[in-house]
């Protein structure tokens, strides 16, 4: 069972469950890629106000599971609205600012992407997506629909994580 600590932010309590560092694998797959597995560690941490910092970063793995290069990173902010929903903004070195909103349901938040803005330059013409977040088992599970200019809303990512 998960408490909710006593030093946060009332507003803060629906997303309590993510509080903290995660750490796990998963696998990643595209059209005309590979399926390759990485892994991944994730921080949502607070400082007292009423929103979540957001800090993930991915690595490529050899077959032993060891890191070998740095592969994606991402980072934001999470705010719970007294409506029971969540918006979050994020952005990425690959050229990406993202808006997201979603609902919050006990130890699960679904979220969609509301706008995604992207640099002339950005490493793919990354246009709407969709995340999952829950909590199953004191694991963190977490999936990432993506769609492209070239190709419609589809799995990307996911990945299983441990409480660290």
């Amino acid at each position: 069972m998960f408490e909710i600590p006593g030093d946060l932010n009332p507003a803060l309590a629906g997303l309590a469950w993510l509080r903290g560092r995660w750490e796990g694998t998963g696998y990643r797959q595209w059209p005309g890629q590979e399926k390759a597995s990485y892994s991944i560690q994730v921080d949502f941490t607070d400082n007292g106000g009423d929103y979540l910092h957001y800090l993930s970063q991915s690595f490529e793995v050899d077959d032993a599971g060891a890191p070998l290069k740095a592969l994606d990173m991402e980072t934001g902010f999470w705010r719970p609205l007294p409506d029971g929903t969540v918006d979050v903004v994020m952005c990425s070195p690959d050229g990406f600012a993202e808006i997201w909103f979603g609902k919050l349901s006990p130890a699960r938040l679904d979220l969609t992407t509301d706008a995604v803005a992207r640099t002339k330059d950005a490493k793919v013409a990354y246009t709407a997506g969709r995340r999952l977040y829950g909590l199953v088992e004191g694991k963190l599970m977490f999936a990432f629909d993506r769609a492209t200019d070239d190709q419609p809303l589809q799995p990307y990512v996911w990945a299983t994580l441990e409480r660290r």
